[in-house]
């Protein structure tokens, strides 16, 4: 089978298969004209009818169709073909003509999703009038398949417009429910509060004295100092180094005691040579 036609079957048989629930194995139901047609042409039907459906396949034969092939002469062949295939039962206590026997298995709708395959031009165009029905017939000694008949096409479009505007007992349950019920409140619109992220945090300065805050923010040398400076004025002695300039002239700085009660103090300095020229005026009062 050519790659072209073998799309078009994939593709007939899935509108099928989504639209009318056909499943695999497919079920086709044979008449007693395309046994004698496939003996004839010498074709291996039920693996022509796979080839043609485009999957798994069930073929299957009425006991009116055998009993037809009974009554012919020279028909041993496909006798012996149709006994391979699995008997359908079609509730016919007399046998009648085939055409007729297929025709009242398949029905108004062909609920039992059968596949037909048949040579009888009569019965082809009686099933072209029953939609969801997929019709198989050989032509010069190839299988084909119909094209979907107007009526399986409008039946198709009928089902695709049910489902739109069908609804369910639940969904008319749901629609019901929302109709009675009150409408949601609306969310009262206004000033929104302030991004967090964008928001500065609270400063150092708002949870801490500000005396804390300047001795906290000076530079550890100079805390050290200072707190040095505090202890020495608790113990109420407190010395100035020399200069490194001063040191072997005499020239110190001591710090007078008496302190007053505010803390400040007095300070005396003594000059360069005082202690010499007091020396030469006690040994002048001497003489």
């Amino acid at each position: 089978m050519r790659q072209k036609r073998a799309k078009t079957y994939r593709k007939l048989m899935s509108l099928y298969s989504m639209s009318f629930g056909f499943r695999q194995p497919y079920q086709v139901l044979v008449d007693s004209e395309i046994c004698k047609a496939s003996v004839d042409h010498k074709i291996e039907l039920a693996k022509q009818l796979g080839t043609v459906t485009q999957g798994e396949i069930k073929p299957m034969i009425t006991q009116c169709c055998i009993h037809e092939l009974y009554l012919q002469r020279g028909q041993q062949p496909a006798v012996d073909l149709a006994k391979t295939f699995e008997r359908r039962k079609c509730n016919h206590r007399e046998p009648i003509p085939g055409d007729d026997c297929v025709a009242s298995v398949v029905g108004d709708s062909n609920k039992h999703r059968y596949v037909i395959a048949t040579q009888s031009n009569p019965l082809r165009s009686k099933l072209r009038s029953i939609p969801a029905v997929p019709v198989v017939h050989i032509n010069r000694s190839v299988m084909i398949l119909e094209p979907a008949s107007d009526t399986t096409m409008r039946a198709k479009a009928l089902m695709e417009q049910q489902a739109l505007t069908s609804t369910s007992s639940t969904e008319k349950a749901i629609l019901n429910s929302s109709s009675t019920s009150e409408p949601p409140p609306k969310k009262k619109r206004g000033p929104k509060g302030p991004n967090p992220l964008s928001v500065k945090k609270k400063k150092v300065s708002d949870s801490l004295p500000a005396n804390k805050v300047k001795a906290d923010q000076r530079p550890k040398e100079k805390r050290v100092a200072i707190e040095a400076d505090n202890e020495g004025d608790a113990d109420g002695s407190r010395k100035r180094k020399r200069p490194a300039g001063e040191e072997g002239h005499g020239a110190e700085l001591n710090v007078v005691e008496g302190e007053s009660s505010t803390g400040s103090r007095k300070r005396k300095r003594r000059r360069k040579g005082t202690s010499s020229s007091i020396a030469n005026v006690n040994s002048h009062s001497e003489e």
